[in-house]
């Protein structure tokens, strides 16, 4: 009886289970929706206007000194003195060097002893076909002429003028001011033969040569202003002008140009490579800054603003410097530009203007 009573119990407690456990569970679903706020570019905006442009047209060069002198010993004597080195400025006239005079000295006297003879026997001559040598004026010039050849007396007076020529040329002086260069040669030394002692440079005003197109040559003229930027030297910046423009194409379509250059403080050397902007002002242009212009498919873009939004315009530019284009087609006077913020814009986004 009591095994029968826990059978029924165990039976009721199941069913209770069962019967909870079938009840459907009423699930709460929260659906949140989420719009992000569209977020407006900003951008920097400049509005355009009829300027002045200062056309550039890009080049590179050497400097050329514009004085250059190689200065070579006349006689093969030693070196005794060198008075000056490699970079230093020198004024005209100054000494650079000077070999051992005691030969040519030598050399001199002789000369100077063998012309003197040589005058005595032409004067012998001259006497013994009835002439003087104070009345050479009015020897006849066939008389004269043998007589100089008899008394060796045209011989002798080219030897004195050799001999006074090696002993002037014995110092070497610097035939205008300039800078030392290509000084190699020591004291106690022989000069080389055939080779300069040494080069005298003048880099005050250095002429700048470098070539432009055949294509090109409408946009330049003499005058036209120069910048020049060493490629070693990049803090630098020299301003001279167009001096000559050679009149002849080379077989590669280039013209040969050249430009001076004032260089107080010799930042330009002889042989220096450059770079050269040839710059022309252009009065009355439509000139946009270069970051304004962006590519869509290969074309030229500009953004402008207009109510708030960015348009799209295609656009024709013409000449460009180092900071803009000038626009020949596109826009107008008055349009405002974007030339910040640029890179992503579509047509018609909405754009705020940066402070």
């Amino acid at each position: 009886m009591i095994n029968l009573i826990k059978t029924l119990l165990y039976l009721a407690v199941i069913m209770a289970i069962v019967s909870c456990s079938s009840k459907p569970k009423e699930a709460k679903v929260e659906q949140v929706q989420t719009k992000l706020a569209e977020e407006q570019t900003q951008v920097k905006v400049v509005k355009l206007s009829k300027t002045a442009f200062a056309s550039e047209m890009l080049a590179n060069g050497t400097v050329a000194a514009s004085r250059k002198a190689d200065l070579y010993f006349q006689s093969n004597e030693i070196v005794t003195s060198v008075f000056v080195k490699n970079g230093e400025r020198v004024v005209k006239g100054q000494k650079i060097a000077q070999l051992d005079l005691f030969k040519l000295n030598n050399a001199l006297q002789q000369a100077s002893d063998n012309l003197e003879k040589s005058k005595l026997e032409l004067q012998n001559v001259l006497i013994g076909q009835g002439y003087a040598l104070k009345d050479s004026v009015r020897v006849p010039k066939d008389v004269m002429r043998i007589a100089k050849t008899r008394s060796n007396f045209e011989n002798s007076r080219i030897q004195h003028e050799m001999a006074a020529y090696n002993l002037r040329n014995a110092v070497l002086y610097a035939p205008f001011s300039g800078v030392v260069a290509n000084l190699f040669s020591k004291e106690q030394n022989q000069p080389t033969n055939g080779q300069a002692f040494c080069t005298i440079v003048d880099n005050a005003a250095p002429e700048i040569i470098f070539q432009v197109l055949e294509s090109e040559l409408v946009l330049i003229s003499t005058g036209d202003k120069v910048v020049v930027s060493p490629f070693s030297v990049t803090d630098y910046n020299g301003v001279g002008r167009i001096v000559e423009i050679n009149p002849v194409v080379d077989k590669n379509g280039m013209v040969r140009i050249k430009a001076t250059v004032q260089s107080p403080t010799n930042k330009l050397y002889d042989g220096m490579n450059v770079n050269v902007r040839v710059q022309k002002t252009l009065h009355n242009q439509l000139v946009i800054p270069k970051k304004a212009l962006v590519l869509r498919s290969n074309r030229q873009v500009v953004f402008t603003l207009r109510d708030g939004k960015a348009m799209w315009n295609y656009v024709k530019t013409g000449l460009e410097n180092s900071t803009g284009f000038i626009v020949i087609e596109g826009l107008t006077e008055g349009d405002n530009v974007i030339y910040d913020g640029n890179i992503n814009l579509a047509h018609e986004a909405p754009v705020t203007v940066a402070k």
